[in-house]
């Protein structure tokens, strides 16, 4: 494989000065950050308009404990339903709370009618306050002197700090929110890479296809070659925008650090649980995780990617391209589906095992890594990741070598084992 390398040097450097490259490297972690605010954003400058409530309460007894809020306004009525049925059709009023008898006595005598689906604050809304009036009834009608006022006080709301003991016997501060947080974020990443980068190698096959462009590139260079060199030179690639991004994430994380921490702006609750949040965050053993991260990264992708190379090399179209990568696809969503499972229990079976299958393994462990899983899990899982990739590279240069230059009719499953089998 003398040429494999001019392949690699290509495929990496054509990518390389293209703009959009660049612009997706920079715009994307903007997009990613914007895209994680605008929900905050949203919620604190949506502003509905007020709507209002009939109240009909039958006993007197709980119509003065709605007060009127920002999203609702609760009006107390003695008319009949039917009369307040009519106004509300004709939608000056959103919703009637009719409230037949006592609801200690009979919790289902009340109602909350309406002539379209109501949102659910509305109804979280009664339930609190209404729960939290019955509940203070019900421990009047204890007669105990004190009763209420002891129950409040006893209520204690305790929140546990969490340490973690580094290997030298230093203490530093853990939480399993910002564990879970780096899991998820590192699982959503790979899958967003393998994904990218491994429609990147059919895109690129597919297009030489069509161009007829491969049969003067493979006069001079091997078809395995070809898919090898494009596979590796994409995936070198994929490095570098990782490479980037971690540098990025690192350079913010110190600058955000520096702000929070700052004396002009301490203080506030928000700023503190911020600064509890970097504290964690040094307590986390980033390098490790990277290299793991990039290793897995490759790992995968050299396996998607090598089946992606084979599949699109079978057809002639994007059409037919997109429905050979729709299974891809799925295995991919199915790995995250099974990342996002294992947060809440890194250890358990299903993230053990599916750490270690290759289908699931770049997208599962990169959950499991901020948990200080042993380290003879990740290099097992690593073994087998490489050992699959293989036997996985070689199948799919095998379908590649021929299905490249074929054109026209879809080969069939036994041709294609044909080729597999064929030995030269």
């Amino acid at each position: 494989m003398n040429k494999l390398h001019l392949v690699i040097e290509r495929e990496f450097t054509t990518r390389l000065r293209k703009k959009s490259f660049w612009v997706m490297t920079f715009v994307m972690p903007l997009l990613m950050l914007f895209i994680g605010f605008v929900p905050v954003l949203v919620s604190s400058v949506n502003e509905v308009d007020q709507q209002q409530v009939a109240i009909l309460d039958h006993t007197g007894r709980y119509a003065a404990l709605f007060q009127d809020n920002g999203n609702y306004s609760f009006v107390n009525s003695d008319r009949p339903l039917d009369s307040l049925r009519s106004e509300a059709s004709q939608e000056s009023i959103t919703a009637i709370l009719e409230i037949r008898d006592d609801l200690l006595k009979d919790p289902k005598a009340i109602s909350l009618f309406s002539f379209k689906q109501l949102p659910q604050g509305l109804e979280t809304y009664i339930n609190e306050v209404l729960s939290r009036h019955l509940t203070e009834e019900k421990i009047r009608s204890y007669n105990i002197p004190q009763l209420q006022e002891a129950i409040q006080e006893s209520q204690v709301q305790l929140r546990v700090p969490t340490y973690k003991w580094g290997e030298s016997g230093d203490v530093d501060a853990s939480s399993s929110t910002v564990a879970s947080i780096i899991g998820v974020a590192l699982s959503f990443f790979s899958y967003l890479f393998m994904m990218t980068y491994g429609g990147m190698v059919l895109q690129g096959v597919l297009e030489e296809k069509k161009n007829r462009i491969v049969e003067v590139i493979i006069s001079s260079v091997r078809p395995q070659e070809l898919m090898l060199g494009k596979i590796i030179g994409i995936g070198l690639l994929g490095i570098v925008q990782i490479a980037i991004w971690a540098i990025l994430f690192f350079v913010g994380a110190q600058i955000a650090q520096a702000f929070f921490q700052s004396e002009a702006i301490g203080g506030t609750s928000f700023l503190s649980q911020a600064t509890t949040f970097f504290a964690v965050l040094q307590g986390v053993n980033f390098a490790k995780i990277l290299i793991f991260f990039i290793l897995f990264f490759m790992g995968g992708y050299l396996f998607y990617a090598s089946i992606l190379a084979a599949l699109s090399s079978l057809v002639s179209s994007d059409e037919e391209a997109s429905q050979m990568m729709m299974p891809v696809v799925l295995l991919l969503i199915l790995s995250m589906y099974a990342g996002m499972g294992s947060v809440d229990n890194p250890d358990g079976t299903l993230a053990f095992w599916a750490s270690f299958c290759p289908l699931t393994s770049p997208v599962v462990m990169m959950v499991r890594l901020p948990y200080d899983v042993p380290l003879w899990q990740p290099l097992l899982s690593l073994a087998i990741l490489y050992i699959t990739v293989f036997l996985t590279s070689a199948l799919a240069g095998k379908i590649y070598r021929t299905g490249i230059l074929m054109y026209g009719k879809k080969p069939s499953m036994r041709e294609v084992w044909r080729w597999i089998t064929y030995r030269q």
